[in-house]
């Protein structure tokens, strides 16, 4: 006898909670820093996308301060942003893969998810529920107590409160199992850092100990926020495609009351109810003023050859083109049927067109970013498709190789960047000139590339001397402003910086320099869930190192310059060592009582070497 094998669904946090190491969340340490990390980022986030400048406020508190590491601490984030509606609270912060970041535009998290991963950890170490206060109008604020429902990846509401407020923005608070002894000293550079990069935030932390590190914002812009974009073609693949052809398509509407209501209404048959024949030939006389949902239901009329009152009896089932048939329920007999459908009939293609979406053309334009008439009909000749081929009737065969055909063609624009926000330039260079005081600054954007169809910005800073420790170069890596302070050992910007001969460049011993990157993209290509360190793709390499040879060289006629001046200062100690001796056996020689007045020529030297 054979047994059955059971195939079970889980939901999303029952997922996370049997692979939470995935996310980040894999031991006391490593789980305070990134519950940390995800509330800051998601509030940085809000505050971004309305223009606010952000004033986000951490805090750390021991459950019990006398416990040993690893115990309860109760985390806090507060923020000045837009609020979430109160409809929205128990979802956004009880719901494993609930949030607004699956558009295509740059964002610091990536699913929206981290947060809840963070809540999700913090019941499970502590059984507490999560505290989360909003105010969208800066006058009432909604309190609520949620647990996740981890089988049924729900909320469980506990408590819900309103009262007065006087500020607007978000507070979330968490019980959580960390150990700050070990995690502190990442989270203050994590602190350090952020308010390096987001130079227009104020952030304040107060950590279990008592001591407050407040990061004052020292630039008064915020970069302009990105916008959503549509998908570049060469960042798609096969799903995606299946995806969006289930979006385009013009779902047959449901035929209730209402949708009978409004077909009598458009065809002027308000007060009057005609025979089938005599509704066809109003909806001829009407065609070219119907709007396609009632054009739909008048192709399935003229094939179900039924009147309004026998169309209120009947559900729509399948519409199967392949094989010509319309199946229905039968409301009266309680029993489904079949009809044929001509092809020849006018309905024909009205009725098919619908449920085989778009043609490719219209596909292409509507869907993609920058893909205009011309170049649809081009690549439709280039991937071996008519222009006119319908989305629906495409095989899995074809779905392959339109997907393999739009990351072979050559002629589509590059991805737009408006769905970027990089930080600039200048409030860059503010940053270093700010935290590291050096005695040369360089800094670097590059243009907007691409991979895998994803478009991405690099900027670089680079500094030397001035309060920069030795030992360098000391690299600071960021992605979508947030910075990355785990796992560098195998990512992309360590591989670029350990690739380049530092010596070429005038830079020898343990110098006291840094490195600044900043990768900023709709896709960052991380190489772990926990969102540490970036992949290798080649084109981001590319432009990494492009970007450090242009600062390397800046650096390298900085060094040369500082070598001249500290020569030339080697020389004139040299003089000043020298020249008071020659003086001095001048006179004797001489045998004079008075030196010559050597100064005017020590400072004439200084003259010169400068």
């Amino acid at each position: 006898m054979s047994s059955k094998e059971q195939f079970n669904q889980i939901s999303p946090s029952e997922f996370f909670y049997s692979n939470r190491d995935l996310a980040g969340f894999s031991n006391p340490t490593r789980s305070l820093y990134t519950a940390v990390r995800e509330f800051v980022e998601n509030a940085l986030d809000a505050c971004d996308q309305k223009g606010i400048l952000p004033d986000v406020h951490l805090i750390i508190k021991a459950v019990d301060p006398d416990k040993p590491d690893p115990k309860p601490y109760i985390l806090t984030v507060k923020d000045n942003g837009p609020g979430v509606d109160t409809e929205h609270i128990p979802l956004a912060f009880g719901t494993v893969l609930y949030g607004s970041k699956f558009g295509l535009k740059q964002a610091r998290g990536m699913f929206g998810l981290g947060a809840t991963m963070a809540i999700l950890y913090g019941q499970i170490t502590t059984n507490k529920p999560v505290v989360v206060k909003s105010s969208t109008d800066g006058q009432t604020q909604d309190e609520f107590e949620i647990l996740l429902d981890i089988q049924k990846n729900k909320p469980v509401i506990l408590k819900h409160t309103k009262k007065e407020t006087s500020k607007q923005g978000l507070s979330v608070s968490i019980c959580l199992e960390g150990d700050y002894s070990k995690a502190g000293s990442k989270i203050r550079d994590y602190v350090y850092e952020t308010s390096l990069i987001t130079p227009y935030a104020t952030i304040t932390f107060d950590d279990p100990k008592g001591e407050k590190f407040h990061h004052a914002r020292f630039v008064k812009d915020i970069p302009p926020p990105p916008t959503i974009i549509r998908p570049h073609p060469h960042g798609i693949d096969v799903e995606r495609i299946r995806r969006m052809i289930v979006e385009s398509q013009f779902e047959i509407p449901v035929i209730d009351d209402i949708m009978i209501e409004k077909v009598r209404k458009d065809l002027g048959l308000s007060k009057k109810n005609l025979s089938f024949a005599a509704i066809m030939d109003k909806a001829k006389k009407k065609w070219k003023n119907l709007s396609r949902q009632v054009r739909v239901v008048v192709a399935l009329m003229s094939f179900l050859k039924m009147d309004f009152e026998k169309l209120s009896k009947i559900r729509i089932e399948d519409l199967d083109v392949s094989n010509k048939k319309l199946s229905y329920w039968d409301f009266g007999d309680s029993q489904s049927k079949v009809v044929d459908i001509d092809p020849e009939s006018p309905y024909y293609k009205q009725l098919t067109n619908t449920v085989q979406g778009e043609p490719l053309t219209t596909f292409l334009t509507k869907r993609f970013q920058r893909i205009g008439p011309t170049t649809a009909v081009k690549f439709a000749e280039f991937a071996g498709f008519k222009p006119e081929k319908r989305m629906g009737t495409m095989s899995n065969q074809e779905l392959v190789q339109l997907s393999d055909s739009l990351q072979k063609f050559e002629d589509f624009q590059a991805p737009d960047p408006t769905c970027l926000a990089p930080l600039g330039e200048e409030p860059l260079e503010k940053g270093i000139k700010k935290f590291f005081n050096p005695d040369f600054t360089a800094v670097v954007q590059r243009p907007a590339s691409a991979y895998s169809g994803f478009p991405f910005i690099v900027e670089m800073g680079i500094a030397y001397g001035g309060d920069i420790k030795p030992g360098g170069p000391h690299v600071y890596r960021y992605a979508n402003r947030i910075p990355l302070l785990y796992d560098e050992g195998s990512d992309v910007v360590l591989k670029v910086v350990n690739d380049t001969d530092w010596g070429r460049y005038k830079v020898k011993g343990e110098p006291p320099f840094i490195i600044i990157s900043h990768i900023c993209s709709t896709r960052i290509p991380y190489k772990t869930a926990g969102k540490e360190n970036v992949a290798d793709r080649p084109e981001i390499e590319r432009e990494l190192r492009l970007g450090l040879q242009f600062l390397s060289r800046k650096l390298a006629a900085y060094m040369s310059k500082k070598g001249q001046a500290e020569m030339a200062k080697k020389r004139a100690n040299l003089y000043a060592k020298y020249i008071p001796l020659i003086a001095q056996f001048s006179t004797e020689l001489a045998g004079q009582k008075k030196d010559p007045n050597y100064k005017k020529l020590l400072d004439e030297e200084a003259i010169i070497e400068t």
